[in-house]
């Protein structure tokens, strides 16, 4: 008896079979092998179940990293705006605020540094935080490094003061008065103390421009008008081109409305401004400059009899300076030298308004030896370099009575030379031009009987 084997209605094979007992038709069917691979399936789920646990693994770690990094680009923008209002406001910052920031940015680079390593292959997000980590880096070094108004050294300088100050008061065992003359008095017996030197700041020009001369205008009629020059002399340390004014003292540390001006013919570091006149050697000549600081124009010019020029003994370590102006409580005044005088400083007191002289008086010291010079209360001053960092005040020459006498008060210094020294009698204090800073010092005067 032969069967027939149907799949899915279709014929698939023909077998022989039997009836059993009860006619019920018997085959038996052989497959040569099994039709699907239920092994192989088994191991396909068993890799895809794995690789699923991996997937959801990577995808957490990749979650919590683009959450870290969102949070540090964030930190990224609130230090870029901090940056930035510092750069604005460059007076309101200090040295913790540095440190702050190189903190955090640490902290940063500690973090981008772990996801460059642990996500292998470079990453662009991860690369471009990277990069601007380093750049924020960059900038807040070059903000500490640069400090163009200074804040940072004025108030090391301050806590200096302070620190040195209080040990003088831990280690007193008791308290010394100072006296106190007020601004245009001169019934004091001179200099008792110069304080230690107050760094304004750079010169606007910049670091080339280590010649010149500044300070604040002496006007009596109105002691307590604020108007402040500074007047930087070309790198050949000669020539005198360009001015600023600045109005009060805060514009002066900001750069904050600056007035500018060009002057042609000056020459030498001897500037001076008084009553709202600017008073300079004129360029290659014995005659001294008087210029209009109003309307920026000399108004004046007058030989000074028998002055030498022509970088004829200028003062040690500064070139041209053959004329030096000073102003004090009695006016103004000139310090110079004649063939005559071989060298020696010789003064002279000048009318302001017509720049006659009005008086000579003839010096033993020789002016190149000298590095600088002023008149307080119609008493020239001199100084000489000790060494980079002190110069000494060492020479007083009185006008009223024509004693010299040799003295000795110590005067601090930023750097090595002094280019100019002009004393102001509204504030008592010196303005000092040291290779290209602003310095100022306070005076301290003692009392006749001393």
């Amino acid at each position: 008896m032969r069967s027939f084997l149907l799949c899915s209605g279709i014929l698939f094979s023909n077998v022989s079979g039997s009836l059993d007992d009860r006619g019920i038709c018997q085959c038996s069917v052989y497959l040569p092998d099994t039709t699907f691979p239920v092994q192989k399936v088994e191991k396909l789920e068993i890799i895809a179940q794995t690789l699923s646990q991996k997937f959801e693994s990577e995808l957490s770690k990749v979650t919590l990293y683009m959450k870290t990094v969102e949070l540090y680009e964030q930190k990224i923008q609130n230090l870029t705006i901090r940056l930035e209002f510092m750069e604005k406001t460059s007076g309101s910052y200090t040295e913790l605020d540095f440190q702050l920031l190189k903190m955090e940015i640490i902290e940063m680079e500690k973090l981008i540094t772990q996801l460059k390593s642990t996500l292998g292959e470079s990453n662009v997000i991860v690369e471009q935080l990277y990069v601007e980590i380093k750049n924020l880096t960059l900038i807040v070094n070059d903000m500490e490094s640069m400090d163009t108004n200074n804040i940072l050294a004025i108030r090391r300088q301050i806590v200096y003061l302070q620190n040195q100050l209080k040990a003088c008061e831990e280690h007193s065992n008791k308290t010394t008065e100072v006296p106190y003359f007020p601004p245009g008095s001169c019934a004091h017996g001179g200099i008792l103390n110069v304080s230690q030197p107050y760094n304004i700041q750079l010169n606007w020009r910049g670091f080339s421009y280590k010649y010149g001369a500044w300070g604040r205008d002496y006007s009596p009629l109105t002691p307590v008008k604020d108007l402040y020059w500074v007047a930087p002399l070309n790198p050949d340390a000669r020539y005198l081109e360009y001015y600023r004014l600045y109005n009060s003292y805060d514009d002066l540390l900001l750069h904050k409305n600056p007035r500018e001006y060009r002057v042609a013919f000056g020459e030498g570091s001897g500037t001076i401004v008084y009553k709202n006149f600017m008073y300079f050697n004129y360029y290659g000549s014995r005659e001294i400059a008087k210029l209009d600081l109003n309307t920026n124009t000399i108004v004046l010019r007058k030989a000074l009899p028998n002055a030498v020029y022509g970088n004829r003994f200028s003062y040690a370590g500064v070139a041209w300076q053959d004329m030096d102006f000073s102003v004090d409580e009695n006016g103004l005044w000139v310090i110079y030298s004649t063939e005559a005088s071989t060298g020696n400083i010789v003064i002279s007191k000048l009318n302001e308004t017509s720049l006659d002289v009005l008086n000579t008086w003839q010096t033993k010291q020789y002016k190149p030896s000298v590095s600088s010079a002023f008149i307080i209360c119609g008493v020239l001053y001199a100084t000489r370099t000790l060494n980079t960092r002190k110069e000494e005040i060492f020479y007083a020459y009185d006008t009223k009575t024509g004693q010299e006498s040799q003295i000795s008060i110590i005067v601090d210094k930023m750097l090595e030379t002094v280019q100019s020294i002009n004393y102001n009698p509204s504030d008592q204090k010196l303005y000092v031009y040291n290779d290209g800073y602003l310095i100022r010092h306070d005076l301290t005067f003692k009392s006749m009987l001393q």
